[in-house]
């Protein structure tokens, strides 16, 4: 799948991906109720097997996950697996996001506390041998994360989730991100947010045209100056809103699968991947949430191919756009096509 490239994913949520074994052990370990007791029985208040009719039914899966970040242990092992998990898969270059808010609610914890947690399991898997192996060749590590500002906790709580990232930065977070309910609260309130983000050096990212028409797409670049698109599917919709985004050459965050089951597209053939190539965007293909879509990476690109029907010329365009559009110095980037290029047999 590598096809010389390295293989780079940008759009994964860190609490969209806890193993369904961490979920019953920390259940169990703090006596938290969970709607079954086994992984298999579990498995369908996770899982998606069938569309949801919107957005909000595909972010009611999350419920159960975030019922077991019942402290910061817990925190700290969820990141660390997902960096384990992202081993595992063979990906060179990860991006995990996650809201500080979204997974210190259920059991009031803080936010910023939230943070320090999951850098700190970051840091523990970083640690690991492989990894150590890796900085030995130059590779940059294996992670980096990227904040997120809940829309639908409201403008309030951004400012919180906002702090709480920027508390991160010298511990690998790099980028700020706007998620969640976009039909009802738009990019419009978070504009300062976004330029506070900037001000102190973080990178910027926004979810948009998933829930929302194209409009959100274009408000997303003018408005909070997003540097990538997280899905951008409705940006099909108005010719201007492609040019802009051509112009601009902002990368796509596209999740295939998640597309599908939040109904954001009706059916494989409505997918607008192939035409977003056909028009010169930089598409990127990505998971968004492997626990909930029961999916990994090497499962889109099969996606890709064929149900979207990409050939190896345009999957491995999507690998290089997402090597191009990963925040990494040069010097990184140049050190990880190196790596996969001397893998090759």
């Amino acid at each position: 799948m590598r096809n010389g490239y390295p293989l780079v994913e940008l759009h994964r949520h860190l609490d969209g991906n806890v193993r369904l074994a961490t979920v019953l052990d920390i259940a169990e370990s703090r006596g938290i109720e969970l709607p079954a007791d086994d992984a298999e029985t579990l498995r369908p208040f996770v899982q998606i097997t069938e569309p949801e009719p919107d957005l909000l039914g595909f972010l009611r899966r999350f419920e159960v996950l975030r019922t077991i970040m019942a402290d910061y242990d817990a925190v700290r092992r969820i990141a660390r697996e997902n960096v384990e998990d992202a081993a595992a898969e063979e990906i060179d270059y990860l991006e995990l996001r996650f809201s500080p808010w979204f997974m210190a609610e259920p059991h009031d914890l803080d936010p910023a506390g939230v943070v320090e947690a999951v850098c700190d399991g970051i840091e523990e898997a970083l640690e690991a041998e492989s990894e150590v192996d890796r900085r030995a060749c130059g590779l940059p590590p294996r992670a980096r994360l990227i904040g997120i500002i809940s829309r639908n906790f409201g403008q309030q709580v951004g400012w919180v989730e906002l702090e709480a990232a920027l508390a991160g930065r010298k511990r690998g977070v790099v980028a700020l991100d706007l998620a969640g309910d976009e039909a009802n609260w738009p990019g419009e309130l978070f504009v300062e947010h976004f330029r506070r983000a900037r001000e102190a050096g973080l990178r910027t990212i926004a979810h948009a045209g998933e829930a929302d028409g194209a409009r959100s797409v274009r408000q997303a670049l003018l408005g909070l100056g997003a540097e990538r698109i997280g899905h951008g599917i409705r940006a099909i919709d108005d010719d201007s809103v492609i040019d802009l985004l051509a112009e601009r050459s902002i990368p796509l965050e596209i999740c295939p699968t998640s597309n599908l089951q939040t109904s954001t597209v009706a059916s494989w053939s409505e997918h607008p991947l192939p035409r977003f190539l056909e028009r010169g965007l930089a598409v990127t293909i990505n998971t968004d949430d492997p626990s909930i879509s029961g999916i990994d990476l090497a499962h889109e690109y099969r996606v890709a191919e064929e149900k979207l029907g990409l050939d190896q010329a345009a999957l491995l365009r999507c690998q290089e756009n997402a090597l191009d559009a990963a925040f990494l110095s040069e010097t990184e980037r140049k050190a990880l096509l190196g790596s996969a290029r001397a893998a090759e047999p």
